[in-house]
């Protein structure tokens, strides 16, 4: 592997754009046996931050912005006109460098969806070898659901928390059962969550499928290399430009482009190279050579909100960071063992269950981190507190991604457009009423002094809704911006082998092209449509 910041003019069989989750995927299998010579362009720099690889560190990733592109939506009449915080990865690993660590794959009926957009090859048995495949399990792996020898690190957490266990306690009373394994037979349950780290360290991509490939001299890296257009000969595409150190650079493919810049930053791309909707491109003095209008249309993400609890007793990450000895306690934790608070990032505890009526499966997801704070990554409070967050899995609500100028330094506008539809705010509703009934319930009601946030005082449907306007954040999971179709699917912007409708050497292969959100986190099946690409090519 050459990492080469001023790699100019060169050839390569294949250029990846973005490394992040999907990104270091295609650039690691695709350059794995020799055959191809692959370019991999990525923004920002190396993943040298020692925060990156300490799993707790993603409080100061958060906010980092050598390595972060730290986005904020456009105002949102939904959420009370606030522009909302959107963290991305602009490092080697991309978001999975700075991510939560939470390992989960979906629910099979995901992907059973997807096949109605992409075909068989996208159900759920179709898709899972490609989840083995890419996983190296810790735990006791059941080989139908599990791989053993992967790049990417899944761990169980296995030190119990007192909090946890409370929370599990009360869930069980209410009905909802344990589960051990979300990514086993059944996603339903109550449970610790398994996490992308080795040994207290993350795993990330960059880790798990770059680092191996050093050997390798047909992969070339390029860092710190804005890619602000793809060119094309006809409709086929040729190469990229990009700037790095403030020179213009380009590239040349012999086979083939493939974008994994991410759902925000692929559909910018392919706006900035006159790929998208054809009005919008004019209106901003691009050429159009495609007018293709589910480019940064059907934008899905994951709205979370934050329930925060006082605790009566002393046994939060809140109480060891707020204190020397604390501090000294789990750095030496950590040191000797790889074990405690920085070994696990902040949320532990996992819950996936049903609130509406008629549900048939999860639609909601709970993250119970042992600490709180004013929002995910910031600094926790100075008192005991622990976090309850809730999401609803499928929302129906969904926004766009457009262009601010024409100018490629210039972020696009992001349009969430949370809480939209009708079902959305149900789901809101629900799941906060939940959380609080498990608060309120057996074990973990004993370690409740109040509720912090919202308070006891907002219980009607109207004042939860606007708890939820006022407060509600994303849970970094942006979705289906370049969804895959089939070619009579007008809005679909790649075919179910992830290429281009339309183009020849053009595949886009990152969380854009997901047809409907997963229901859950999406580092997993981001790497799973990296596998699934670069088998499909290299076969």
């Amino acid at each position: 592997m050459r990492e080469e910041p001023n790699v100019n003019e060169a050839q390569f069989d294949y250029i990846v754009v973005g490394a992040g989750s999907s990104g270091c995927t295609v650039a690691a299998r695709l350059s794995e046996d020799g055959r191809f010579r692959v370019a991999l362009v990525e923004a920002g720099p190396k993943d040298t931050s020692p925060w990156i690889h300490l799993p707790l560190g993603y409080g100061k990733t958060m906010w980092d912005e050598r390595i972060n592109w730290k986005l904020y939506t456009e105002p949102d009449p939904n959420m009370n006109g606030r522009r909302i915080y959107w963290p991305r990865g602009k490092v080697l690993g991309g978001c999975s460098a700075i991510n939560g660590l939470i390992a989960i794959r979906g629910q099979a009926e995901d992907y059973d969806d997807w096949a109605r957009y992409g075909g068989d090859q996208w159900n759920y048995r179709n898709v899972l070898p490609h989840f083995r495949k890419s996983e190296s399990f810790a735990g006791a792996a059941n080989p139908e659901f599990h791989g053993k020898h992967g790049p990417i690190c899944v761990a169980p957490i296995r030190h119990r928390h007192p909090l946890i266990d409370a929370f599990i306690g009360s869930a069980n009373q209410l009905g909802i059962p344990c589960n051990d394994d979300f990514n086993g037979p059944s996603q339903e349950g109550v449970g610790y969550y398994s996490l992308t780290t080795r040994n207290g360290m993350r795993s990330s991509a960059a880790v798990g499928y770059l680092r191996p490939a050093k050997r390798r001299s047909n992969l070339t890296i390029v860092t710190e290399a804005l890619v602000t257009k793809v060119r094309f000969e006809g409709r086929r595409a040729q190469g990229i430009d990009y700037t790095t150190n403030g020179r213009k650079m380009s590239m040349n493919a012999r086979r083939g482009v493939i974008l994994s810049a991410g759902a925000v930053h692929t559909p910018h791309l392919m706006m900035l190279s006159g790929i998208g909707p054809a009005a919008h491109l004019k209106a901003h003095g691009i050429d159009v050579v495609a007018d293709m209008p589910g480019v940064g249309a059907n934008l899905r993400d994951h709205l979370q909100l934050r329930l925060i609890y006082r605790c009566n007793r002393p046994i939060t990450t809140n109480d060891e960071l707020n204190s020397l000895t604390g501090k000294v306690k789990i750095g030496l934790q950590w040191l000797l063992t790889r074990t405690g608070p920085l070994a696990v990032g902040i949320n532990q505890g996992g819950l996936f269950a049903r609130v509406m009526p008629d549900a048939t499966r999860p639609d909601v997801q709970f993250h119970v981190a042992t600490l709180s704070a004013d929002m995910a990554g910031g600094k926790v409070h100075p008192f005991s507190g622990f976090t309850m967050s809730v999401c609803q899995l499928r929302p129906e609500s969904h926004g766009t991604i457009r262009l601010a100028c024409a100018d490629p330094t210039t972020p696009p506008l992001i349009h969430a457009n949370y809480l939209d539809a009708e079902l959305d705010r149900q789901i809101a509703i629900g799941g906060i009423r939940l959380a609080r009934r498990i608060a309120r319930t057996g074990p973990l009601s004993q370690l409740v002094t109040r509720e912090e946030l919202p308070g006891e005082s907002v219980d009607s449907k109207e004042g939860i809704l606007d708890f939820a306007r006022q407060n509600g954040a994303t849970i970094f999971h942006p979705t289906s911006t370049c969804r895959m179709g089939q070619d009579d699917d007008a809005d679909a912007v790649v075919r179910p082998d992830l290429k281009v409708r339309g183009f020849d050497g053009l595949w886009i292969a990152d969380c854009s092209v997901m047809p409907t959100i997963v229901s859950g986190n999406t580092n997993l099946p981001a790497i799973m449509i990296g596998e699934k690409l670069s088998s499909s090519i290299l076969n």
